[in-house]
């Protein structure tokens, strides 16, 4: 528990090269002009021009330069520097103006000394993450009055089913961890990891939920999502990034969004989520 930041750092460091090569993040689709940002995540967030947006836990930063693309003035924060580096030369080699910083997420109001409008995060962020109400008093204090913290996430109650139906319980729901994992691969590609250990955290929805509402953010919507970006169960069905339960099946949360604002100021119209 004690060696888990620097444990993943260098897990996710091995991941980079790997990841920036591969198919599923497509980066030269994106240099062409591409988005990785997924449509509800555009319509539930507004707009977004002449607005400053965190990005917590950012990875190589292709969402981030996607918000970018939309009008933001955005700044990417994530522990691993190799990602930090390679977020950097993209964002140069498309000519698209961003600030990137390695820090860990419980560090960004001081790595950052900023505040903005939108702090966006998620897709398989917080399982990284042992202390949500922490985490969730970060974002608070990047939020200028009337800004708001989008996430949108997995959905926890996944962990609980087996992995091929999909239909069994097999886990422990209120089970947080840490789960420390020794595996070769990561979930782009059959390449091996030079760093293959990785410690993760269980939150159920209840924990995100309260631990945002805590530290003073007013919930505007949590929605659940029939649907996923990968084949999480072998049951799904789907391509790309939009993969559901076979059509007549009972459908289950594979994703959920949530949006809390900062303050008291109403949202504008443009702000009101859809």
């Amino acid at each position: 528990m004690d060696d888990y930041l620097q444990v993943n750092r260098a897990n996710w460091n091995a991941r980079v090269p790997i990841h920036v090569g591969s198919d599923f993040y497509d980066v030269e689709g994106f240099k062409a002009g591409g988005s990785p940002l997924r449509p509800f995540e555009i319509e539930e967030v507004g707009e977004v021009s002449g607005r400053r947006l965190a990005h917590l836990q950012c990875h190589f930063g292709l969402d981030t330069l996607a918000w970018a693309r939309l009008g933001a003035e955005v700044t990417g924060l994530d522990l691993s520097d190799a990602a930090i580096e390679q977020a950097t030369r993209i964002a140069a080699e498309c000519g698209i103006p961003a600030r990137f910083v390695t820090a860990d997420v419980y560090d960004a109001a001081e790595a950052l000394g900023e505040t903005y409008d939108i702090v966006y995060t998620g897709i398989g962020a917080l399982v990284w993450l042992p202390d949500l109400t922490r985490w969730a008093e970060t974002v608070a204090a990047l939020l200028r009055p009337g800004g708001f913290l989008y996430l949108a996430e997995f959905h926890p109650f996944t962990d609980v089913l087996d992995d091929e139906t999909g239909r069994a319980v097999t886990n422990d729901y209120f089970e947080r961890g840490p789960h420390v994992y020794d595996y070769p691969y990561t979930y782009t590609g059959s390449e091996v990891l030079d760093h293959q250990t990785s410690v993760q955290f269980r939150h159920p929805l209840g924990e995100v939920v309260s631990a945002v509402a805590a530290a003073g953010l007013r919930i505007e919507f949590l929605r659940e999502h029939d649907h996923t970006l990968f084949p999480r169960f072998g049951t799904l069905v789907g391509s790309g990034k939009d993969y559901r339960t076979p059509e007549g099946a009972p459908r289950i949360p594979l994703m959920y969004s949530l949006r809390a604002a900062a303050g008291s100021a109403p949202p504008s119209a443009a702000d009101r989520p859809a």
